[in-house]
């Protein structure tokens, strides 16, 4: 483990997750888990099905408090907070992305993105206005009036990212962001993430794609609810990947047009 900081936003000191406990069922969800996140990395967290990823992402997005051990979030302990303060750190601190985008169908992109600011009592002109440009900053000022149905996956995605943004959280969580995009949008969300990451907020994402975790400056593999492997790397850059299908299609695209054209000049 990395050793906490002045500059940790994410603490976590032998966090064990038990539930059942006290039964003949009980399960060791998690078991010790000890780790610290500093503000502004992008961290995936990979791990097969039960090995205890979903309930480490659950208890640093505060859905969940540990059976033991302690949870800092932002220099707040999380681990005693009562479910009123949980949610108000949810709010304020926290913001979530998912596989399936979660957006109300007949609500428009705009109305969307406003959501979280209903929650804090934002008035009208002041969620619109920050939902604007929420909603810019993912490259959708064109999109704001459109309803899900009327935007692709990875713009229905990037609606999610804009709605998640929208309350200025020092941490993004996204749960499996990428598993219903194809391998361009997917890249595309990645660069997304990047920028963000390189503007100073936290991601932290969970994921079983390992090309997707590639773009990540830190990776941790969890099984059997511990911490197996911590390894901080370069990553690859999404906007590199992007750039070059570009050119590669650009490319294709020219040779289609010289055949095209030898083929009609040799008729």
């Amino acid at each position: 483990m990395t050793g906490a900081t002045g500059d940790t936003l994410i603490e976590l000191r032998d966090v064990h997750k038990i539930y059942g406990q006290g039964t003949e069922a009980e399960v060791h969800a998690l078991r010790g888990i000890t780790v610290a996140i500093t503000r502004g990395e992008f961290v995936a967290i990979m791990g097969t099905s039960g090995s205890g990823k979903s309930t480490l992402m659950n208890l640093l997005g505060c859905l969940d408090r540990p059976t033991s051990g302690s949870y800092h979030l932002a220099g707040r302990e999380i681990a005693r907070m009562s479910k009123g303060e949980l949610a108000e750190t949810r709010n304020e601190v926290l913001g979530f992305v998912f596989q399936n985008f979660n957006l109300l169908s007949r609500t428009s992109a705009l109305e969307n993105v406003e959501l979280p600011l209903i929650y804090r009592g934002e008035k009208s002109k002041v969620r619109k206005a920050r939902a604007k440009e929420s909603l810019e900053r993912v490259g959708l000022g064109q999109r704001m009036g459109h309803t899900p149905n009327q935007l692709s996956g990875g713009q229905q995605q990037r609606v999610a990212i804009a709605r998640a943004l929208v309350g200025k959280p020092e941490v993004l969580l996204a749960d499996e962001p990428t598993g219903n995009l194809d391998s361009r949008t997917s890249t595309e969300v990645m660069a997304l993430f990047q920028e963000l990451g390189e503007s100073g907020i936290t991601v932290v994402l969970v994921t079983h794609e390992p090309d997707i975790a590639e773009y990540a400056s830190r990776v941790l593999v969890v099984k059997d609810g511990v911490v197996v492997s911590d390894e901080r790397k370069t990553p690859k850059r999404a906007a590199d990947e992007l750039d070059r299908v570009s050119q590669g299609s650009a490319a294709i695209a020219a040779q289609l047009a010289r055949t095209k054209a030898e083929a009609e000049a040799a008729r």
